[in-house]
């Protein structure tokens, strides 16, 4: 017999990218159905608990968000299990701390800190273009907004610049050849560059080319592309790395480094 939707999730089939302790419980909080996909999106509950620790428990998370001290792209949100995603703005008045969600180079994700300025802008991808009652012109996109009388020029995977206070559009960028790009699924998550090229594959996927700033070119499918800027300048802060992965052994050496250098310091202080 159906009982509806499952409102549970045991913790070792929790995504990888959300970074839970599999020894510390049997269950991990599962997103409700909201803005983005369950497995595309962290709970409100794990950002201030796991991520910026201004909780130790699930109760504690639970009495910041029900004392409306969150906000979600400038709106009170009171529920601990709102999935959070890509580009979603949250905002802690009482300490003034403003963030965006974004991806690292290995497909986690980062809350990234920005001015107030920037966070009264919120980038958008395209999903759909349609026609509502009485012929009015809408699109929907990425985090399920409902946008009417955007322009006329705007297409399927491009990116509209919103303004979270009016909620009105103001600037959008087309996507062709030159833009600069964040991968936001497959294997390269988290990666930044410029779009190369698109091969054409009727009847499958379409797969764009990408090139980072350290020359470094990577494929993936054409709905893992988000447009973030025009000709390398882009319209949002990037974490840490900037979206350029280092190579393998590149990395690797710079692991061995930085526990070569936690030794050190642990000997140093016995």
């Amino acid at each position: 017999m159906v009982r509806g939707p499952k409102k549970h999730m045991k913790r070792l089939a929790a995504p990888k990218h959300w970074m839970v302790d599999k020894l510390l419980g049997v269950y991990a909080p599962k997103s409700r159905p909201g803005a983005h996909k369950g497995r595309e999106s962290l709970p409100l509950i794990l950002v201030l608990r796991n991520r910026l620790n201004f909780a130790l428990t699930r109760g504690e998370a639970m009495m910041i968000t029900k004392q409306r001290f969150i906000e979600v792209d400038g709106r009170v949100n009171i529920d601990p299990k709102t999935p959070v995603g890509f580009m979603d703005i949250i905002t802690i008045p009482k300490t003034g701390d403003k963030f965006r969600v974004t991806y690292d180079v290995k497909g986690r994700f980062v809350l990234q800190k920005i001015t107030a300025e920037a966070s009264e802008t919120k980038l958008c991808k395209v999903n759909k273009v349609f026609f509502q009652n009485n012929n009015v012109p809408a699109v929907s996109t990425h985090d399920g907004r409902t946008l009417r009388y955007v322009d006329p020029l705007v297409k399927v995977g491009d990116t509209v610049a919103l303004h979270l206070p009016t909620g009105k559009v103001t600037d959008f960028i087309k996507f062709k050849a030159g833009v600069m790009v964040m991968v936001t699924g497959g294997a390269n998550t988290g990666r930044v560059g410029s779009v190369i090229d698109v091969e054409k594959h009727p009847g499958s996927f379409d797969i764009v080319h990408v090139k980072d700033a350290n020359g470094n070119t990577f494929a993936t499918r054409i709905g893992n592309i988000f447009i973030i800027g025009r000709n390398d300048q882009p319209l949002i802060e990037l974490p840490k790395a900037k979206g350029i992965r280092a190579p393998l052994a590149q990395d690797r050496e710079m692991k061995i480094q930085t526990i070569a250098k936690s030794k050190a310091g642990k000997a140093n202080r016995k």
